[in-house]
Order: structure tokens, then sequence, then C-alpha cells
């Protein structure tokens, strides 16, 4: 997968920055996007096109883990735990749950987002949430990658 180096948003997210994020949605990221976005927090893909079940989708924007938001006010809208408080409710089918267990990781064309899953395995699955279909405690989300590597791969 390529990226737009000019779009990366810095600075980048350290391993005590994605701890707290991790501790704060109670989930622990794969390695694989750990490395992902300490390198490339925020960026626009090059490489933005996938398809799935005949239809294809791009992908506008990574998001990005910022430790202030609201002292980048461009890129502060595409921080992950931003998005999580204005859809939170929508992304989870579980009101009583504590942390999230689906977590948007990219914006997609449109108003959709592809998250990572954590609802049935350990290792977060690659899906795609539906903004217009999804109510709250009640997320519309579309398997397309069993992980986040096989999800780049995706990527043309």
């Amino acid at each position: 997968m390529k990226v737009d180096v000019n779009t990366i948003v810095f600075p980048l997210p350290n391993n005590e920055l994605l701890e707290v994020v991790e501790l704060s949605l109670r989930v622990s990221f794969p390695e694989t996007y750990k490395n992902f976005i300490k390198g490339n927090n925020g960026a626009v893909p090059i490489t933005n096109k996938f398809s799935y079940n005949q239809r294809e989708y791009i992908i506008e924007k990574f998001l990005c883990i910022l430790n202030d938001s609201e002292s980048d006010p461009i890129n502060g809208w595409y921080d992950i735990e931003v998005i999580i408080t204005q859809i939170g409710d929508r992304l989870t089918d579980n009101e009583d749950l504590v942390g999230m267990n689906v977590v948007p990781i990219a914006a997609l064309f449109l108003g959709d987002f592809i998250c990572l899953d954590f609802r049935e395995t350990e290792e977060p699955t690659v899906v795609i949430w539906f903004h217009e279909e999804s109510e709250e405690f009640s997320p519309v989300t579309q398997k397309v990658a069993p992980n986040i590597l096989d999800f780049f791969g995706l990527l043309s």
C-alpha cells in the first residue's frame, strides 16, 4: 500500500500514546496496525481502492491518533477518538460495553468507515461500517478481510 507522504499527520503517535488510546477503548491493536499508524498517521492513501462483493470502495483518509485533537482544527476531526465520540452509540451493539469493540480506522467516500472489529475474535477482523443503515446499538457491518494485513493487500 502506498500513501501520500505529504498528508501524514504529525506528530506521529508513539507507543505511549497508542497504549493510552488502547486503554481508553479497551482494545489491543494488532502490531501491523500499530506499525502502520506510527509511520502513516492520518495519511491519504494513493492505493485507495478495493473491491468487495461486486462493489468498489474508496478510502478518503486513514484516521489519526492525536495527543490533543483540539490543537489541530483540520485533522482533529479525523482523530479516532473524536470519530468515536460522534458515532460511538452506532458502532456497538452492547449498550453496557465499557470501551469499544468496533473501532474506525479509515474514512470511506460518503461517510462509511473501515473498522477493526473485535467482537468475535482476539485479532480483529476488518469490516465496513455503514452509517446510513446503522442505528443506536445496532451497527451494520460487512466483513471484508480476516485481518489488517490482508486488508492492506486488497488496496490498489
